[in-house]
């Protein structure tokens, strides 16, 4: 029997134990359908060590989002098995991957594009593991004949990968009749139709907005099957998520520090416009500048550890803790 494409498997023998077998794709260069007596291993697929691989970077990149790694898996094993049923030559319709992204700002979206991109490469749905990261503005033109070419052309550069269109529910304006975007809605659903073997499209948004989005676009709605929903951190999560930024620049904050960031996160978060890990970084990169103003008013030789330590007066520095927020 010949060897099936990227599948480790087990041959019947009748002699012995079934001997497992792994094959790589340069072995193969064509599918071949197994019988009906065969056994595939799916922990031995070549593309599975590459999944783990993601799957594994993506839980230590991303504090929390259990849901969201959850659902990822899922897709993941739904694609493993329908290689798994091809091999079989088991009819079935290749799986409609295009998706929703819904939830606030810095909760890990775009890092969750990129990874579920490098999956669906890993399993052969599509051609390269990139994502071409979109707005409305790359899309709608502001005259008649001008939305077409730019939005195919946003197409056409995501071919084989996955188009990412953030604050996707920007293209509907229905308060506006002459507005363009519903004509890149169109182009987008003819192309999601008839690239479904080439090209993944995640929408991605604000979970209100969004909703209204696809009520709106009943056409859409049918053809996006995946919706994931990205919920905003917690507080612990949060502290976590600054360690883990403070480290990786090579700082440390001190006890008392840390303490203070905790405070500072507390009163951050009940202010506008707060964008869970995205303002922890842009708060973490003011301590740097606070950090450093402080050190060059010191006016001495400086170690390692003046350099590394962030303390409790880069903190408070912040202007969240002045009683006029303006100050």
């Amino acid at each position: 029997m010949d060897k099936p494409k990227g599948f480790g498997y087990h041959r019947p023998s009748t002699d012995g134990p079934a001997e497992a077998v792994t094959t790589t794709e340069e072995q193969s260069a064509a599918p071949v359908i197994l019988g009906d007596d065969a056994v595939l291993d799916l922990s031995a697929d070549e593309a599975a060590a590459r999944v783990e691989e993601t799957l594994g970077a993506l839980d230590a990149e991303l504090i929390g989002l259990a849901s969201v790694k959850r659902r990822v898996r899922e897709i993941a094993s739904l694609l493993q098995v329908d290689r798994a049923r091809r091999q079989f030559g088991l009819t079935t319709s290749k799986p409609t991957l295009h998706m929703s992204f819904t939830g606030g700002p810095g909760t890990g979206k775009t890092t969750v594009a990129l990874r579920m991109a490098t999956i669906l490469h890993a399993l052969g749905y599509i051609r390269a593991p990139r994502v071409h990261a979109v707005t409305r503005d790359d899309l709608v033109g502001q005259f008649i004949g001008h939305t077409a070419p730019k939005t195919k052309e946003a197409i056409a550069r995501a071919a084989g990968g996955v188009l990412f269109i953030d604050e996707a529910y920007f293209l509907f304006r229905p308060e506006n009749e002459r507005d363009y975007g519903q004509e890149a809605i169109e182009i987008l659903l003819t192309e999601m139709e008839n690239e479904r073997g080439d090209l993944v499209v995640i929408f991605a948004g604000y979970p209100d907005r969004m909703a209204t989005f696809f009520t709106a676009n009943p056409g859409l709605s049918s053809r996006v099957p995946h919706h994931i929903a990205f919920e905003d951190y917690d507080h612990g999560e949060l502290i976590q998520i600054a360690d883990l930024m403070v480290e990786s620049e090579g700082f440390r904050f001190t006890d008392t520090a840390r303490e203070a960031f905790s405070e500072y996160l507390t009163r951050r978060m009940e202010q506008p416009r707060f964008s869970n890990a995205r303002s922890v970084r842009n708060a973490i990169e003011r301590c740097r500048l606070r950090q450093a103003r402080r050190l060059v008013a010191l006016d001495r030789p400086l170690g390692k550890d003046d350099l590394v330590m962030f303390t409790a007066e880069d903190i408070y520095g912040s202007s969240v803790f002045a009683e006029d927020p303006k100050n």
